[in-house]
């Protein structure tokens, strides 16, 4: 990702309006205004003021009736701020004792301050990483991006055996709830039995059996054991 693409005059308010549209919209959806608020903990009004300050600079494309999609020049600022977060989560985690529950803000308030050049350091010293601690996949420096496509635990099939690639959540408490249950990414397991009508799911890890909700089996994504 060469710096002269990158406008310099990007503010922190509009690198965090892009990373959460590029959140929004990773698999093709428009994001909305109202989504956007959410995410943001703004008032929809305001969102869509800034909303519109950034589809006139060219960093956003409206979809009618449903929302904004990033331009490519907005997918390339956005790109570029989730290959900091996910690389400062990994070097805290790495080199300076973090755990995974308590990265997430820390990376939010570094992101934007860091120089490009540090964070590349980051990189190499880490042995240039493709996933960060929570198994979302880190951009590389040109912007290129493997979106992987991984599938619910809770949309698994009883007697399947997966491995969990990624956790679909940031809060510091589900994070340390899944950690201390073992569930992390990278770990092997079978699905025993699942209740009908959103009821819980038995794995076998490691030999012994764990139940899990339903709500917590949708949010641990995984991947098929090769045969």
């Amino acid at each position: 990702m060469t710096a002269e693409l990158i406008p310099a005059t990007v503010t922190r308010s509009t690198e965090d309006y892009l990373k959460v549209i590029y959140r929004l919209s990773a698999h093709g959806e428009p994001a909305s205004t109202s989504q956007i608020a959410e995410l943001l903990d703004l008032a929809p009004a305001s969102v869509s003021g800034m909303v519109k300050r950034l589809s006139e600079q060219g960093l956003l494309e409206h979809v009618p009736y449903h929302g904004v999609r990033l331009t490519t020049n907005g997918r390339r600022i956005a790109l570029r701020m989730v290959r900091r977060h996910r690389l400062i989560e990994a070097y805290l985690v790495g080199f300076l004792g973090y755990t995974w529950d308590t990265v997430h803000g820390e990376a939010e308030r570094l992101e934007h301050a860091v120089s490009d050049t540090l964070v590349e350091r980051m990189a190499h010293a880490l042995g240039h990483p493709r996933v960060d601690p929570h198994g979302d996949p880190i951009p590389d420096a040109d912007g290129t991006i493997a979106e992987l496509i991984h599938i619910p635990l809770s949309d698994l099939n009883v007697g399947e055996t997966v491995v969990i690639r990624r956790v679909g959540t940031d809060d510091d408490g589900w994070l340390r709830y899944i950690g201390s249950s073992g569930l992390v990414p990278g770990t092997s397991v079978t699905i025993v039995d699942q209740q009908p009508f959103g009821g819980p799911v038995t794995l076998a890890i490691d030999g012994r059996e764990q139940v899990i909700g339903r709500e917590l089996a949708a949010i641990l994504l995984c991947s098929r054991e090769e045969a």
